[in-house]
């Protein structure tokens, strides 16, 4: 069976967006009237081979094959369509999430902030360095780490979450676990977003957990777990894959009437993917606005920025990091989850600012 997939591409930006709107010459981004495009770039595959893709022009999709034209059409309503604000998080303008581990093994910054004030006072600065949402988490989920005990996660980050939600009420905070108890525990004491890497699949409570509550998540997409994920993974198109993977999830949700409009999407860099891999689905990530959610990029101090420049990493990353936040914005990604939100924040209102000038 033939399945087809729209991607919009060749953007326009700013105020040259704005005047191709008005002259029907283009179509709005997520319902942007600063990002705009005019073309789309069409997949077709015959069960898990990509047969062909083309580009078309938005003029030339009314004389395509009927088939082709009414599933276009179709993802255009979702592509087109403006995003729903989730917690607060307004998507009509980039958004940072700050990255907060409060574990001994973290990938990265590992040990840093397991002291609970100096959690708290990362957490701070990461607001007033223009994070917009705080990503918490108790338990390391890098290559090859093991599974702790949801008590022993719950307790590592406990406090930190009380003392947050007083002193900053109207920010909201996502909780990185893969576990109900977890969940169940974050959202009584003011979790506003669920972010499971393991797409839900860990827990099969999980999902009653966030449906029961009506609490927003971000759906993550990862092959394996963290112990294996990085053991030889392999896709038949990991672009499409991960498509299909969301498609089936949102599809579940909403046959268990949880709301579409609580669903932000996460490819998942690094997790289960090599090199060519993650180039793949960044190079090709305005894909996902076909399914109608916000995206989220998480790209902050990953491997694979290593395996590129070679010779010239550096421990934070943060040259290689910015670079893929920026074609993200290109591409009309909504929310960048980071380590260094000041040198991101700076980045994106410098790119902002220059696409927006005449």
């Amino acid at each position: 069976m033939q399945k087809y997939y729209t991607r919009p591409c060749n953007f326009y930006y700013g105020s040259h967006a704005k005047k191709l709107l008005k002259n029907k010459k283009a179509l709005p981004l997520d319902g942007s009237s600063n990002i705009a495009f005019d073309q789309v770039e069409v997949f077709e595959r015959d069960k898990k081979k990509i047969v062909k893709n083309n580009i078309y022009s938005i003029k030339k999709i009314k004389s395509l094959k009927i088939k082709i034209k009414i599933k276009i059409k179709n993802d255009l309503k979702d592509i087109t369509s403006k995003r729903k604000n989730i917690c607060g998080l307004d998507f009509n303008s980039p958004q940072i999430m700050g990255i907060l581990n409060i574990t001994p093994d973290s990938f990265s910054d590992g040990g840093l902030f397991f002291d609970k004030s100096k959690a708290f006072n990362q957490a701070n600065l990461m607001v007033q360095s223009g994070a917009k949402i705080i990503d918490v988490g108790g338990e390391s989920t890098r290559p090859g780490s093991k599974t702790i005990e949801s008590e022993k996660e719950w307790n590592r980050i406990k406090e930190t979450i009380i003392n947050l939600k007083k002193k900053y009420p109207k920010i909201p905070l996502s909780l990185d676990t893969r576990k109900s108890y977890v969940m169940k525990k974050g959202i009584e004491c003011g979790v506003s977003i669920i972010n499971d890497v393991s797409g839900l699949k860990f827990d099969k409570k999980s999902f009653n957990v966030i449906n029961s509550k009506s609490i927003p998540f971000i759906l993550h997409h990862m092959q394996g777990t963290p112990s294996t994920m990085q053991t030889n993974p392999k896709y038949a198109d990991v672009l499409l894959d991960i498509y299909d993977f969301f498609e089936e999830k949102i599809s579940f949700c909403l046959k268990n009437n949880y709301k579409k409009d609580f669903i932000i999407l996460d490819p998942g860099i690094g997790f289960g993917k090599k090199l060519n891999h993650n180039l793949r689905i960044m190079s090709k990530i305005s894909i996902f606005h076909s399914l109608g959610c916000p995206i989220l990029l998480g790209t902050s101090r990953k491997r694979f920025i290593e395996h590129i420049v070679t010779k010239f990493d550096t421990i934070d990353r943060t040259g290689g990091t910015l670079a893929s936040v920026l074609y993200g914005l290109s591409q009309g990604v909504q929310l960048f989850r980071v380590h260094n939100v000041k040198e991101i924040n700076q980045g994106i209102l410098v790119f902002n600012k220059i696409l927006n000038t005449n």
